[in-house]
């Protein structure tokens, strides 16, 4: 079928009723067959109780007792129902699943209330899109049935395959092979598929790529549609040209960010203006084009270990990004920031910009190391050297805007990726937001750790300008931690001795506050991790809120780095909308203009400032589910790039095998606990049938085991010495086994289960 529910319902937002010949337009179906499933489908919506028919058309049925929620299993089988639009998770019961899978997006309706301790209970009422439609499987032969065992132990229902795929299952312990989906399970009747490929599991960056790409159904295919780039008008361009401007990058990978470039004034009063510079993408796709479709649909870049699989098209990106050495057009932005790096005004503008250099890590590192008086400039910098003073300045303005920004928020942890040739992409990290709800810790020597400093007031300064002037913008939201949850980080210092007090009023600290603290321990990295656990996710919205990461309190809007985030993209065809076809004054015949460009035009502009043959298609896109699909494009890449990270690590544990490491006790569980080896920060799991000396009983809310008769105990931040005894790269399961000190691993006597006391989890 060429749609998911999903995609039929988020043409039927609100109260509109749509006529079923242009569902079919707006769906692309042109053959009768399709035509046909789509019948099938109206009708099945509509016994369920979530579409209604009438001659005019279909609708949207009023039906407050379901939700959107996307489905979260664990290996064990339980699962919950997490609302897409915030709220309590609801338990779903395996019966009340209806086949749905983990990842899957739903409709679930609560069936029982929760209580103090208890979640509320759901059921699926419809699977609006699966989240599986292939799967890394191992090819087993189960009697007369050929079965596709996944990977991915959350799934737990074996794929049913064709007697053709029979020779997958001769070397099934070691083969891996991706199955795409032909037929879900419905009724009775279980799924079925067939193998699309066979996927080597001991080759080198290339082979595991590959793996991850499949494990999360990425297309290394491309936009195989045909694009006419439109060429940036002329007239109404700015010549910034003049402006001594500096492009920050970085070694490997720099290709896939098409990375904004800065210039800096001190005006006459002192006052600093920051100008950023972005390549201009909004100038040359237009809305609803299927480039643009291809490039929503595609939603964020993501980085592979050393690759990306890119957002923009070769032509779009060679097209845009800024390089030194010539003029180009840009989307730029002049900030005027007071002495506290307060941003006080702004501006934007179509402009043409000149790059005069480029500063990057070699750079960066010998400016850092360079000697102010020295009569020699180190190789590094030669290119650089007319540009010096404009780079000292910058240094002085991301120092300030930093603690401009520490001061009032941003949770920075040190949470560094490991140092791992494999990883090269994931170290150097991006240059702005996406949904964790946290930044890795300031490094001076990182252009991007500059550049994410620099382009924080542009990004305020879009976010107020949309939300001033009403304009259909994306923005990144961002709460700060539950109040409730750092309350039990406190209480988790203290149990292991690290003198942290509650407030006057009861509550903890900021999160960022307790980040400090914790970095002055020696569990400062296993405490780090606990916080990044409760820090909230970076949302994308289409309502102007809050950002606290980027400690901006009215609104936030990415378009600094459109070849990473379609969220830039869509931001920088709405602003060039407005500086090409807005209406500064209401009619002809008013003489005063607005600047709709700037900041001074808020609050003025009493006349719609774009037509409704410019703005409906904006409307449109944006009621077709946008919003969801953008958080979920973030999310899969936020999957896919700590799965490669795992991938790495396990990789590098093979080598590991046999060996007694000293590691630290990262995460304590009722199973056991894990502990994280150096120098890869590899975790693998103490199994608590392994400890062999005593029965451990969990003492949850302290973060230990301890020892019934020993009293011995493993808590967080423990060093342990540990022997790894099993690698599965492809599960990213590592076992370990305890080593105690000599003498000291006689076994406890023998526990009658009987006598055994209860985990306290339960």
């Amino acid at each position: 079928m060429k749609f998911s529910v999903s995609d039929l319902l988020d043409q039927l937002r609100g109260e509109s009723v749509l006529p079923v010949a242009d569902l079919e337009k707006k769906l692309a179906l042109r053959s009768a067959a399709d035509k046909a499933q789509l019948a099938l489908a109206l009708q099945a919506l509509e016994k369920v109780g979530i579409l209604e028919s009438a001659e005019s058309g279909v609708s949207r049925a009023a039906n407050e007792e379901v939700f959107e929620a996307r489905l979260r299993c664990s290996s064990k089988g339980f699962c919950f129902a997490l609302r897409e639009a915030g709220g309590e998770d609801v338990y779903i019961r395996d019966h009340q699943l209806n086949h749905a899978w983990n990842g899957d997006r739903v409709l679930v309706k609560v069936t029982r209330e929760g209580g103090r301790r208890r979640s509320p209970e759901g059921g699926v009422q419809c699977i609006l899109e699966r989240a599986n439609t292939t799967v890394l499987a191992q090819v087993e032969r189960q009697g007369e049935q050929l079965l596709a065992l996944p990977l991915d132990d959350r799934l737990q229902a074996p794929i049913h395959l064709a007697e053709a795929d029979a020779s997958h299952a001769d070397n099934a312990a070691e083969a891996v092979v991706e199955v795409e989906l032909d037929r879900f399970p419905v009724g009775q009747f279980p799924p079925q598929g067939h193998v699309r490929r066979s996927l080597s599991i001991q080759g080198g960056d290339a082979d595991d790529q590959a793996l991850l790409m499949a494990r999360h159904r990425l297309s290394g295919d491309g936009f195989t549609g045909r694009a006419t780039l439109k060429v940036p008008a002329e007239s109404g361009r700015e010549d910034l040209t003049a402006l001594p401007t500096l492009l920050f990058q970085t070694g490997g990978g720099k290709d896939g960010m098409a990375l904004p470039a800065v210039s800096l004034e001190t005006l006459e009063d002192d006052t600093l203006r920051l100008w950023v510079h972005a390549s201009t993408i909004g100038e040359r796709i237009g809305l609803e084009s299927p480039l643009e479709r291809w490039l929503r649909q595609q939603g964020e870049a993501i980085s592979l270990g050393v690759s990306w699989v890119p957002l923009l098209t070769p032509a779009l990106h060679k097209a845009a990004a800024l390089t030194a050495g010539s003029p180009q057009d840009a989307l730029s932005v002049a900030l005027d920031l007071d002495g506290a790096g307060q941003l006080r005004h702004f501006r934007f503008c179509r402009s043409q910009v000149a790059v005069d250099a480029a500063v990057d890590a070699k750079a960066m590192e010998a400016f850092l190391a360079r000697k102010p008086k020295a009569r020699t400039t180190p190789v590094a910098l030669k290119s650089l050297k007319p540009h010096l003073p404009l780079l000292e300045q910058l240094q002085s303005l991301v120092a300030l805007l930093r603690q401009q920004r520490l001061s009032v928020g941003g949770l920075e942890l040190d949470l560094p990726v490991p140092d791992l040739d494999s990883l090269e992409l994931q170290r150097q990290g991006l240059p702005d937001q996406r949904r964790r709800g946290w930044i890795q810790q300031f490094d001076e020597s990182s252009p991007l750790d500059w550049l994410r400093e620099l382009i924080r007031p542009a990004e305020q300064a879009m976010g107020r300008h949309l939300a001033a002037l009403e304009l259909p913008g994306l923005f990144l939201s961002n709460s700060a931690p539950d109040p409730t949850e750092l309350n039990d980080l406190v209480k988790l210092a203290v149990g292991l001795d690290i003198p942290l007090e509650l407030g006057t009023d009861g509550n903890a600290p900021a999160a960022e506050a307790l980040a400090e603290a914790f970095s002055a321990t020696d569990r400062s990295r296993v405490l780090h991790q606990q916080l990044r656990e409760v820090a909230a996710p970076v949302l994308i919205t289409e309502e102007a809120g809050a950002n606290a990461l980027a400690a901006e309190s009215e609104a936030y809007a990415p378009w600094c780095c459109p070849a990473l985030h379609y969220s830039a993209i869509w931001n920088q065809l709405v602003m060039a909308c407005l500086l090409t076809e807005g209406k500064d004054r209401p009619s002809v015949r008013h003489k005063t203009r607005l600047d709709l460009a700037s900041d001074s035009c808020h609050g003025k502009a009493e006349w719609a400032l774009l037509t409704g043959s410019v703005l409906t298609p904006f409307q449109e896109a944006m009621a077709s589910g946008l919003i969801n699909r953008l958080n979920s494009r973030a999310r899969l890449a936020d999957e896919a790039e700590a799965d490669c990270l795992a991938l790495v690590q396990a990789r590098s544990a093979e080598t590991l095998l046999g060996q007694t490491i000293s590691g630290v006790i990262s995460g304590i569980q009722s199973y056991g606990f894990f502990v994280e080896l150096p120098p890869t920060q590899v975790e693998g799991l103490v199994h608590v049938s392994s400890l062999k000396d005593d029965w451990y009983e969990s003492r949850s809310r302290q973060h230990r085991l301890v020892g019934r008769k020993n009293r011995r105990t493993y808590k967080l931040g423990d060093a342990v010495e540990v022997e790894v005894q099993k690698v599965d790269v492809l599960r990213h399961q590592i076992d370990l086994a305890v080593v105690l000190p000599e003498g000291d691993d006689a076994p406890a006597d023998e526990i009658n289960d009987a006598d055994a006391a209860p985990d306290d989890d339960n």
